[in-house]
């Protein structure tokens, strides 16, 4: 089941970077032009810029990329989610909230010319695994924490809603177009959605098997739920069971990371916890019983999905590889 190293591709676009990138993230909205804009992360800084690909210009070749601006960032950047206000036509506006080893949220807004703003929230008491965006007005931010909370914040910083866990949060996802419905993974297992308006849990998930790593909601088909959990892959239909549908083994290392794919609702991507060397990439459609794609990337970390192309990109040392699925 498990595919072997030699067969793995090498990435179809990769990126030099300055520095070991730990977080990087495709915008998953539009910028009000045909360019993406992307994140990533190091040690004390994050740079900002816009992505366009062959497959999107044919006057491109491969991928430009062309850098907006490099955010000073006191510390190592954790995770990293972008806000729908960020955009770049008009009056450009660039919008996203990191979290780092120091259980702060950093809230940054620029208009990548003088003014340049940081809001610093505290609250959390423990890491901070992952953070999101209310994805359709993005004025208010969740975050899950090794604190057993998931706390959903204003953009002034203040703490609007305090949802208890039963263990550690791991991912927290919030519907595209409900903006009261979020759904949170704890690391023992179980995934909820709460309804923020009466802050109850609605429905919960079961992995049946833990440490659960990272969930995600597939946002093109919202009845879908994936996670990776030891070394497997899980997939729900939110309709039929508590249970999952499908599991599959993926990664001899443990599983790290699950993303679907924007662009095709069966397609999504799994990575392995980064060994020594490199870090194993698997791209799976629900159709194929073994992964249509498989890559590594040098101590690779992070895993973002293009908001329009089957296109995935992983950080790793000093580069950002990006692999394009043919369907």
């Amino acid at each position: 089941m498990i595919m072997q190293e030699d067969s793995s591709r090498t990435p179809t676009y990769t990126l030099p970077c300055e520095d070991y990138v730990h977080v990087v993230e495709f915008s998953p909205f539009c910028s009000g032009t045909p360019v993406s804009l992307l994140a990533y992360g190091g040690n004390q800084y994050v740079v900002v810029g816009t992505c366009l690909f062959q497959e999107e210009d044919m006057e491109v070749e491969g991928v430009e990329f062309n850098v907006l601006r490099a955010f000073h960032h006191e510390l190592r950047v954790d995770a990293l989610a972008w806000s729908p206000e960020s955009r770049l036509d008009r009056i450009p506006t660039i919008r996203f909230c990191t979290a780092a080893a120091d259980r702060k949220l950093r809230l940054l807004t620029s208009d990548l010319q003088d003014r340049h703003e940081v809001k610093v929230m505290e609250g959390h008491t423990s890491y901070i695994n992952h953070l999101v965006f209310e994805p359709t007005e993005g004025k208010q931010i969740a975050s899950v924490s090794d604190d057993h909370t998931c706390r959903v914040w204003d953009l002034d910083g203040n703490e609007s809603t305090t949802l208890r866990l039963r263990s550690p949060g791991i991912s927290v996802c919030w519907h595209p177009e409900e903006a009261f419905k979020l759904m949170v993974a704890e690391k023992k297992g179980t995934i909820r959605f709460y309804d923020l308006v009466t802050q109850q849990a609605i429905l919960s998930l079961d992995c049946g098997q833990s440490p659960l790593m990272s969930a995600d909601w597939c946002l093109t088909n919202t009845i879908k739920v994936g996670a990776v959990a030891g070394n497997d892959w899980l997939i729900w239909d939110i309709t039929r069971s508590s249970y999952p549908q499908e599991k599959r083994p993926a990664h001899i290392d443990k599983a790290r990371l699950f993303k679907w794919s924007r662009a095709n609702e069966n397609l999504f991507a799994t990575t392995g916890c980064p060994g020594k060397i490199c870090s194993q990439l698997l791209i799976h459609h629900l159709g194929h019983p073994q992964p249509v794609t498989i890559g590594s990337a040098a101590v690779g970390s992070g895993l973002s999905w293009h908001r329009r192309l089957p296109l995935c990109v992983i950080g790793g040392d000093r580069k950002l590889c990006f692999w394009m699925t043919e369907m």
